[in-house]
């Protein structure tokens, strides 16, 4: 494994793709757990209002993915889309240092972080075009390992925004993220190259050979996979304390098991990539996920619902890790929008999920979330197979 990791370096540039990945997930964790309680407490928000904040800035992340997707491919510098999105994430973290007022918050935060939504998509997209033009064949192997360091730095990330948040407050929280996003900038601005012109007008060809349902079908059926994992976060600890008598300590097990697991089996799965393709593994994922969530909705005690993070991880690992490989198989010459629909996926899918799940749970309850789990999990199979027959 360690010589297969080192081989990575065969790949231009891997190695800054490496550090601005990490840091995008640290700056982002760091703040997030945080964020609820700053805009409730010091910006006396309510929690509906806070709500709304978070769905209108995930939904203008999404409409300026969507567009930055469509013409980076062909007229757009990558190059310069990182620099303005990790600026712009900056400044949309300062925001919340600089305004108490809800309406301008409201639309300069969505602003700014609907186009600092760009910069992780982006990334990978130049990452995709240096893998396509070096000579390292295993692609898939290289996109899931810079995708694991999401998930390290969202298991750092939290950890120093309890320290910041100790010795400097928010503020220092708020001024740090931006520091690291100003950095990411700083970084790609001086040691990134510019993409000649010639090379993106090639990258539209991938786009004009798949019709609309062979690209709708497959991103309908990650979103629902990413709502699936979305309801687990909300549900599973509430499921643990209040159905299965369980201590805060198991909640805390659950999700530090699964968080562990994830990485070690995310590089394993990229490196089974080149043998087993990554439409299968999806299929693979609804399996693994069915099951897990067949053991959650018969379980009577916390120690069951702790084995069974093995098969979460699993699910996790290859929803996260090679869906970023499955889209860009979908449009291996537009990385761009390959990036794009899957970071749109994921939000989209993350939005429902957190909606949905507290909804279900309020009036069905919490057991009874992971049944309609199952129901949107055989859906999701089955969208899955009925799109790899219009592939072939």
């Amino acid at each position: 494994m360690y010589t297969r990791l080192k081989s990575l370096h065969a790949i231009k540039g891997y190695g800054l793709f490496v550090i601005c990945v990490l840091m995008v997930g640290i700056g982002i964790s760091i703040t997030l757990p945080y964020l609820a309680l700053y805009c409730t407490e010091e910006l006396g928000m309510s929690a509906g209002f806070f709500g709304v904040l978070t769905g209108v800035s995930s939904l203008s992340g999404v409409a300026a993915n969507s567009f930055i997707g469509k013409y980076s491919d062909h007229k757009l510098d990558r190059k310069g889309i990182i620099i303005l999105a990790a600026v712009s994430s900056a400044l949309g973290y300062l925001s919340y240092l600089w305004l108490d007022n809800f309406i301008l918050l409201l639309i300069i935060v969505s602003f700014f972080s609907g186009l600092g939504a760009a910069a992780m998509p982006q990334i990978y997209a130049y990452a995709q075009e240096s893998a396509n033009e070096s000579s390292f064949e295993d692609k898939t192997f290289a996109m899931s390992t810079l995708r694991s360091l999401v998930s390290l730095g969202f298991l750092i990330g939290p950890l120093v925004g309890t320290v910041i948040l100790g010795v400097v407050g928010y503020k220092g929280l708020f001024l740090g993220t931006s520091a690291i996003f100003l950095i990411i900038a700083s970084l790609v601005g001086f040691f990134l190259p510019n993409r000649s012109v010639l090379q993106k007008k090639k990258s539209n060809i991938g786009a004009a050979s798949l019709n609309r349902r062979q690209l709708w079908l497959p991103l309908l059926a990650f979103i629902l996979l990413f709502a699936v994992n979305a309801i687990n976060g909300i549900v599973t600890p509430l499921f643990i304390v209040n159905e299965l008598h369980g201590s805060h300590a198991n909640v805390g097990l659950v999700v530090s098991i699964c968080a562990g697991l994830e990485i070690p089996i995310m590089l394993v799965l990229g490196a089974l990539g080149a043998k087993i393709s990554n439409h299968s593994l999806m299929i693979s994922a609804c399996f693994i996920a069915i099951l897990y969530y067949i053991i959650l909705s018969l379980s009577n005690d916390a120690w069951q619902l702790l084995a069974a993070q093995l098969l979460q991880a699993s699910f996790v690992a290859i929803v996260m890790g090679n869906g970023l490989s499955f889209f860009s198989e979908l449009l291996p010459n537009s990385p761009g929008m390959s990036t794009t629909m899957y970071y749109n996926g994921s939000i989209l899918g993350r939005l429902l999920g957190n909606l949905g799940g507290g909804i279900i749970a309020q009036y069905a309850g919490l057991r009874d979330v992971y049944l309609v789990c199952l129901a949107v999990l055989i859906v999701s199979l089955f969208i899955l197979m009925r799109s790899r027959r219009s592939l072939v």
